[in-house]
């Protein structure tokens, strides 16, 4: 087929209406089945309608259950109210993503540039970074809030003094306020964070529970009105990625690129109707991108202790987490970095439990006790394809022995 025939058939297409009504950043007018969180939400964010500095808010939840869209949809009304009903005070948005912007100067340099203040990218001081932010914020009566998104990943890589700093910050300012709405997908994450930070952080809390296929499935038919033209969707498919979604912890924002991928291989195909097979189809080109995606971005020692995961189970029938350990100081000793404590590999194996990138269960040893036995749950090339990029960590899973 040729180039011209490829774009005839995606311009002569009746699939999509909209697809960008199917992308996880679409913020939705109507989200099934979070009412309760947003009215509590609400409840906790209104007063800022009237210029009074609500209470910092920490919102937990595992991946695709609604953090994010619920927090940028009640802050969204909250905006609207706030510029018809109060005038003294004016209400800013600063959105953070903690997976990108994961060092302090980072997002320091965000809130900078949001509030018009140039700073350079590298060069400063955090604390000249942080006086200046305070400085361009209190020139005027603003109320910010500032939204960590997914700010665990800060707290890893940072540690906590920025988080620190911005929930101590009122006492600073004359004119303005600030509100932190922090969310994250790790459910311990306040472990490892500052008894001080916690208890400011974390003035109110909400926690957004998995959704369930019925669920999903409403989401998703919802969604389709507006992204598909009617008609194309085949019967069994949205039942499907509802289900094939909810094996991951009812994951919305999975379902949903689900649909979109289905969709856009029915169109590549040329067929007139989006069937269960292009869902099937999709399910695995995603599982295939997923993981690669989710190795690229991992830490350092994360990507070992996978490597050392993989290392031991391909010596061994059975990986337990004092094997990896081993394993993975080994592969720390041959780059010459420091190595992470035994009770925080273990913790970072639950966590790419958790992420699917392995499998960990607790087996009975009978009179020799419990033990956790740990499978690699992604292939091989996914992970070669993962850590491609970095040369030292690629070369490490080729080698037949440490």
């Amino acid at each position: 087929m040729s180039i011209d025939e490829i774009i005839y058939r995606m311009l002569s297409a009746r699939i999509f209406k909209n697809r960008e009504k199917l992308r996880p950043d679409y913020v939705p007018e109507y989200l099934p089945h979070r009412e309760a969180e947003i009215n509590k939400l609400a409840e906790i964010l209104a007063p800022a309608v009237r210029g009074v500095r609500p209470s910092n808010v920490f919102i937990y939840g595992l991946p695709g259950t609604g953090k994010t869209a619920v927090t940028k949809y009640v802050l969204r009304k909250i905006e609207t109210y706030a510029r018809n009903y109060s005038q003294d005070v004016k209400l800013k948005v600063a959105y953070i993503n903690c997976r990108n912007e994961n060092t302090s100067y980072r997002v320091l340099f965000n809130l900078c540039n949001y509030l018009n203040e140039r700073v350079p990218f590298t060069g400063l001081s955090t604390a000249e970074l942080f006086r200046r932010f305070i400085g361009a914020l209190d020139k005027e009566k603003n109320l910010l809030f500032v939204v960590l998104d997914e700010v665990d990943f800060l707290v890893k890589v940072s540690g906590d003094d920025v988080l620190y700093k911005l929930t101590r910050i009122n006492p600073d300012l004359h004119n303005a306020k600030v509100s932190i709405i922090g969310i994250t997908n790790d459910l311990k994450f306040v472990e490892y964070l500052d008894p001080r930070v916690k208890s400011t952080l974390g003035e109110e809390e909400l926690v957004f529970r998995p959704y369930t296929t019925e669920e999903l499935a409403d989401i998703l038919a919802d969604r389709a009105k507006q992204a598909f033209y009617e008609g194309v969707l085949d019967e069994a498919v949205i039942p499907l990625c509802a289900t094939l979604a909810a094996r991951e912890h009812g994951d919305a924002r999975r379902a949903l690129d689900l649909l979109r991928v289905a969709g856009e291989i029915a169109e590549r195909e040329g067929s007139p109707k989006v069937l269960e097979d292009h869902a099937r189809k999709a399910y695995r080109e995603i599982e295939k991108d997923r993981a690669v995606e989710v190795i690229r971005s991992m830490p350092i020692h994360t990507k070992l202790i996978t490597i050392a995961a993989y290392l031991v189970r391909r010596r061994k029938s059975e990986a337990t987490t004092g094997e990896i350990y081993e394993t993975y100081r080994s592969l720390c000793k041959k780059l010459m970095i420091d190595e992470l404590t035994q009770r925080r590999v273990s913790d970072i194996i639950n966590e790419l439990d958790m992420l699917g990138i392995v499998n960990a269960k607790v087996v009975s040893k009978g009179r020799y006790g419990r033990t956790k036995i740990v499978n690699l749950a992604i292939s091989e090339k996914a992970l070669v394809e993962g850590l491609k990029n970095d040369l030292r960590l690629s070369t490490l899973i080729l080698a037949d022995s440490i």
